[in-house]
């Protein structure tokens, strides 16, 4: 069985047990998150696909950690104006342990 969720504006395929890496999520390590925005889940060959979410199924997670992502180096130049800026950036991500998929 598995799922496809958002969050972030991201899609992630889940299954139960599985770790993932998204967005930062406001909750405390250790505390539990559902993620209700669902859009297709798979079960025994049966597909369900949501328009655009499927009602009444949710993914629960318990929240692992928070860090920040590797740092992506950001560098602009504009030929023949001697214009040159660097910029840095770190994502900020938390892990998450899929616990289950319900539906109520």
């Amino acid at each position: 069985m598995y799922a496809i969720i958002e969050t972030g504006g991201t899609q992630y395929r889940v299954e139960p047990g599985m770790k993932i890496e998204v967005p930062r999520l406001p909750n405390a390590e250790g505390e539990n998150f559902t993620f209700d925005k669902v859009l297709l889940v798979v079960k025994d060959d049966k597909v369900v696909v949501g328009h655009p979410y499927i009602d009444g199924v949710k993914v629960s997670a318990i929240v692992n950690s928070h860090f920040r992502g590797k740092k992506i180096i950001v560098f602009k130049r504009k030929l023949r104006k001697g214009y040159e800026k660097t910029q840095g950036h770190r994502r900020d991500l938390t892990t998450v342990l899929i616990d289950k998929i319900t539906k109520s």
